[in-house]
């Protein structure tokens, strides 16, 4: 397939800037696996849900992972950018910045104020805008140094539109957010809260909980119009062994596995290679697109996302290509809300 297959025109007064309050009085688009639309308040998910089904969550907690600096060379200065993307040791990490042409290795980097600053030496320098940071501290200090200087890293098609403030820092955050780590939200759960989910619990559905570190690779674009060419970037997962088996027994008692957002799909889609749910703690750079034969995921809960995304490319893999323009073409119609911010569907495997 090519990368135009994916392309649809969505109106930019349809970008959520804030999400709904409370959460889960955002819309839902429910899409069967016959492909029929039915507009619903995600509230109503638990009525949707029957005993015995399983919610899979991501808990991964989205750290402030945008610094602001300037680089110091040979007593000159030039102001930097940097989104942390990929930690790769308890004091460096991958990062993209901005200009990346005023960097080179050797350089040192300074976010936040001169004399209690963030201070990292460029080790490496990559392709598109990637550098590698080594950082002066590292651990848990280094942790607290990038939550006291960071802001939370908002996706571009809001950070475009207005800057970051404290709400985001509540905003942009699962309530059941728990191992730091993630650059960006995984966005389907931002609409439960803790009322919402025990109304689930209370339905007979069990809440298992796995961990994807999502990277800022989840915001950049395809650049290639042969799908086959596009590599995706690589994140952190870890499925344990009892969540696995726990996953495994709900398949076999006739429950379905309903994955909140696409990190999550991806993770146990990544797990069941072998057709069966198994444990995994590694890298996945999995690349979902029409044609690819689902293993364990029945149900989907996830935002609207952008044209030629490789998230549009996932939620067309899973319900139908023609389906999901369908379905976004009334999402627009209908005036519901995109993006991470924005309004979200339940999407049934088709059939």
């Amino acid at each position: 397939m090519q990368l135009s297959d994916f392309d649809f025109d969505l109106p930019q007064s349809l970008i959520a800037l804030r999400p709904a309050e409370p959460r889960d009085a955002a819309r839902l688009l429910v899409v069967d696996g016959e492909g029929r639309l039915e507009d619903r308040r995600f509230s109503d998910l638990p009525d949707l849900l029957r005993p015995g089904d399983a919610l899979v969550l991501n808990d991964t907690r989205v750290i402030a992972a945008r610094l602001f600096g300037w680089r110091e060379r040979d007593g000159s200065s030039a102001a930097i950018s940097a989104t942390l993307h990929r930690r790769l040791s308890t004091c460096a990490w991958k990062a993209f910045v901005r200009p990346a042409k005023r960097l080179r290795p050797g350089d040192i980097v300074i976010f936040g104020a001169e004399d209690e600053g963030l201070r990292a030496t460029v080790s490496a320098h990559g392709e598109a805008g990637e550098v590698t940071l080594a950082f002066d501290r590292s651990g848990a200090v280094l942790d607290e140094a990038i939550a006291r200087h960071g802001a939370m890293p908002l996706p571009p098609y809001i950070a475009s539109k207005r800057p970051e403030d404290e709400l985001d820092r509540r905003d942009y955050q699962t309530v059941f957010a728990r191992d730091p780590g993630s650059v960006a939200a995984p966005t389907a759960g931002l609409h439960f809260t803790p009322e919402l989910l025990a109304r689930v619990a209370g339905q007979g559905v069990g809440l298992h909980f796995i961990t994807l570190e999502v990277g800022a690779g989840t915001f950049l674009p395809v650049k290639t119009e042969n799908l086959a060419e596009h590599r995706m970037h690589a994140e952190r997962a870890i499925l344990t062994k009892e969540t696995a088996a726990a996953l495994q027994d709900v398949r076999a008692r006739g429950g379905r596995i309903v994955c909140v957002g696409t990190t999550s799909l991806r993770l146990l889609e990544t797990a069941a290679s072998t057709g069966r749910i198994l444990p995994f703690d590694g890298e996945t750079d999995i690349f979902i697109t029409p044609g690819y034969a689902f293993r364990a995921a029945d149900g989907l809960i996830t935002n609207f996302h952008l044209p030629r995304s490789t998230l549009f490319m996932l939620v067309s893999a899973f319900s139908g290509l023609e389906v999901m323009r369908r379905a976004y073409a009334h999402a627009i119609g209908s005036e519901y809300r995109f993006y991470s911010y924005g309004d979200a569907s339940l999407l049934w495997r088709a059939h």
